[in-house]
């Protein structure tokens, strides 16, 4: 089992074993999780934001501005209070 010394600054040097299994490279972030025992697991946050790409789902078509500006005018008009 691959281990890690902590530094005085509270650093760890992750193994490169760790590393390429997780596929993490420099600068890459990952994300300490506590379970329920209360042990914390290493999770990689190395997605990029083309990953979610497709994810939503629904009605592909252009949108006029002319609607857009309906749309956020009927938005607003419900959160506008006037005084007399």
């Amino acid at each position: 089992m691959p281990t890690a010394a902590l530094t005085s600054k509270g650093q760890i040097t992750i193994p490169i074993e760790v590393r390429k299994k997780l596929g993490l490279r420099p600068g890459d972030r990952v994300s300490f999780v506590e379970s329920r025992n209360g042990e914390f697991i290493l999770k990689p946050r190395n997605g990029s934001i083309m990953d979610l790409k497709g994810i939503a789902r629904g009605e592909r078509r252009a949108v006029p501005i002319e609607e857009m500006n309906a749309t956020i005018a009927k938005g607003w008009a419900g959160l506008l209070t006037f005084e007399d």
